[in-house]
């Protein structure tokens, strides 16, 4: 689905301030709705909604959820000054302001830049109307994408704490229409994210009617990526995220930890610094100064800092604890950010067993007591905390505390009462070993450690790790073009080419050492995607087809329109396939009757792209058997191959012209 656009304007035929009557209508068809939709954007004024009801509140919501609103401030109209000032006063930004011949300007948007566009005899002027539409796109494009730069409304400007309402919870409006189709869109996404089919979450985010949903859905995505171990992936969709909601604190979370995951796998322009900085600049937003979240993210970071100064493999424990003590200012540091989180919020448990774990540990380390009076504080309140619920991580949280005030006993019987509330959740038990470990290695209270150690070695044994998603070593992409019908005029993949077509496929596949540890996605179409499938098959890499329609009309579409000969070779590599076929309106759901056919190739190209980036940025490999030309449309291997450019370098391209 394409950002949302609503027009405020005069409707039918209004004179200007020198008595030309001016027709708006003519206006918005022929000037205002090409200039949108050439944007990118879905156009929609107020009189073209034909439903009964009350139009006020239609208008409302209109002006609230939209991308973007274009106001025309040709004359002096009472609804249309009306209608921004409700914009104002709702939204941040998302305003172009447009005007024809001589307006007057009012005193509040006086210095907010507007575009002319010229009229003749009450009509967009046709010798210049090319070159109207063109500004009114290029000024569109730049609002959408400054969105996170300047705030426009100037109720926001000089009310800088103002926030925008919750409209999603408020569920303004009798637009009963709109809401079914949100919540039919989030129940594919949530549908989605507990099946992990990650490149199903990007492309429905591509698709949400504003901005808002989009930005909803890139987080999850996000989130889906990092809990996957796809940071770098995770990070462009947060990104998004932050370009329209710079400070939505789930997002700003979400980046934070994977920028920590990336520079603890040592990948190049990542650092815990890095991580480090992106949470204090959270903390320099004023809302967020006191946040407990991030101030615990921030010392979670602060603690992996200090833990890499020492822990090195193949260190003996006398050099790590040497290490260990010797970097004590590192240790302060982080013991100090889990301390503001917790007085951010003595509930916060998570917080307050950290920071006193760690002045522990310094004590244990330099023999300095300056933390004591702290930690008997700490004591009564993090136990009182935690015991306001009853699930694995507050009992487990009391069992920490044990470790630091009881006996060996006592840790084993806290210990177990968390485990029993575990579900025998693998991660979770390992979580908490693994931290014990880190103890461990500090020598730290040795005997009710190795109690704590021997009660979660002996559950994790019990519990079955969970089955991890299988991963292929490499992830073949393939798009490319369908056998030439008879009717083609230009030739560009004629039949007496496929079997040569066929051998380059599969000689580049051998190069890239394809085998049954990769798998390959395609769509299952007459000419290439076929040849493809076969050499695939033939070195037993697993395939997995996407399509954009429903199966029967795929065939009827990408298949037999080459010949019925390749409806039997569709077949029997279906009948090869390890996984069944997946339809685009029956996963992602049916497109509306208003959208292009050619946007079902094009969703589907994304469909497949994001999919196969979901595995991996670096794994992806594109192979593409290509004219190089420009594709029939949205959707051709031409598109296809521009994604991926963007994206990886791992293109291997078979001209058809070469062959």
């Amino acid at each position: 689905m394409k950002p949302h656009a609503f027009v405020a304007m005069p409707f039918g035929t209004k004179p200007d301030a020198d008595g030309t009557q001016i027709d708006f209508n003519r206006i918005y068809i022929e000037y205002i709705k090409p200039a949108l939709e050439t944007a990118g954007l879905k156009v929609f004024r107020a009189d073209e909604e034909q439903r009964a009801g009350e139009i006020r509140k239609d208008m409302f919501f209109e002006l609230l959820v939209a991308d973007l609103v274009v106001v025309d401030l040709t004359i002096d109209n009472a609804n249309v000054w009306y209608e921004l000032g409700v914009r104002h006063a709702l939204r941040a930004r998302g305003v172009v302001l447009i005007c024809g011949g001589n307006s007057k300007k009012a005193f509040d948007v006086y210095t907010d830049r507007k575009l002319h566009y010229n009229i003749k005899n009450g009509t967009p002027d046709s010798n210049t109307l090319e070159e109207d539409i063109k500004n009114l796109t290029i000024m569109v494009k730049k609002t959408m994408e400054s969105w996170h730069g300047r705030k426009i409304s100037p109720v926001f400007d000089l009310l800088p704490n103002l926030q925008e309402p919750d409209w999603k919870s408020l569920r303004v409006g009798n637009i009963n229409q709109f809401w079914e189709e949100y919540d039919a869109w989030k129940d594919k996404i949530i549908l989605a994210r507990k099946n992990k089919l990650i490149g199903d979450i990007l492309v429905l985010a591509d698709e949400a009617p504003i901005a808002a949903f989009r930005v909803e859905a890139w987080i999850q995505a996000g989130q889906a990526l990092r809990k996957a171990e796809r940071y770098d992936f995770a990070l462009e969709q947060l990104e998004r995220s932050l370009d329209i909601e710079p400070q939505n604190l789930q997002a700003l979370h979400e980046k934070g930890i994977c920028l920590q995951r990336l520079a603890l796998e040592g990948k190049p322009s990542y650092s815990l610094e890095k991580a480090r900085q992106h949470y204090l600049q959270i903390l320099r937003i004023e809302k967020y100064e006191d946040d407990p979240e991030t101030l615990a993210l921030l010392g979670r970071v602060d603690k992996d800092v200090w833990v890499a100064s020492w822990r090195e493999d193949g260190a003996s424990p006398e050099q790590m604890l040497e290490e260990a003590t010797e970097e004590d200012a590192l240790l302060r540091v982080a013991i100090e950010s889990y301390r503001k989180a917790y007085q951010a919020n003595p509930l916060h448990y998570y917080s307050g067993i950290n920071a006193m774990s760690l002045m522990q540990v310094y004590q244990h380390l330099t023999k300095d007591d300056q933390y004591q009076e702290k930690i008997n504080i700490l004591s009564g309140a993090i136990g009182f905390a935690a015991k306001i619920k009853d699930d694995f991580w507050s009992l487990a949280t009391l069992g920490d505390l044990e470790i630091l005030t009881g006996t060996p006993e006592s840790v084993k019987k806290a210990y177990k009462e968390a485990i029993a509330k575990s579900d025998k959740n693998w991660f979770a038990l390992n979580s908490t070993l693994s931290q014990l470990y880190l103890l461990k290695d500090l020598d730290f209270m040795p005997e009710n450690v190795a109690s704590g150690v021997a009660t979660f070695e002996r559950a994790i044994q019990k519990a079955k790790k969970p089955k991890e998603r299988w991963q292929p070593r490499n992830v073949f992409l393939f798009s490319g073009h369908m056998i030439d019908t008879a009717d083609r005029e230009s030739p560009r993949f004629p039949s007496n080419k496929e079997e040569i077509a066929g051998h380059e496929i599969l000689s580049e596949l051998k190069k890239l050492g394809a085998n049954s540890e990769d798998i390959a996605f395609t769509q299952g179409a007459c000419g290439g995607d076929i040849l493809f499938t076969e050499a695939c098959q033939k070195l037993g890499v697993h395939v997995q087809w996407l399509q954009p329609f429903m199966e029967p009309e795929f065939i009827e579409r990408s298949v037999i329109k080459c010949g019925e000969s390749w409806r039997d070779r569709y077949n029997a590599c279906k009948n090869k396939l390890s996984t069944p076929i997946r339809s685009a309106p029956m996963e992602l759901g049916e497109l509306s009757q208003d959208v292009d056919i050619g946007y079902s190739y094009e969703r589907c190209n994304l469909w497949l792209l994001y999919t196969a980036l979901s595995y991996g940025i670096d794994k992806v490999h594109f192979i593409s058997l290509w004219d190089g030309k420009g594709g029939d449309g949205p959707g051709g291997t031409a598109d296809m191959y521009k994604q991926i450019k963007s994206r990886t370098g791992n293109v291997n391209i078979i001209k058809t012209q070469d062959l």
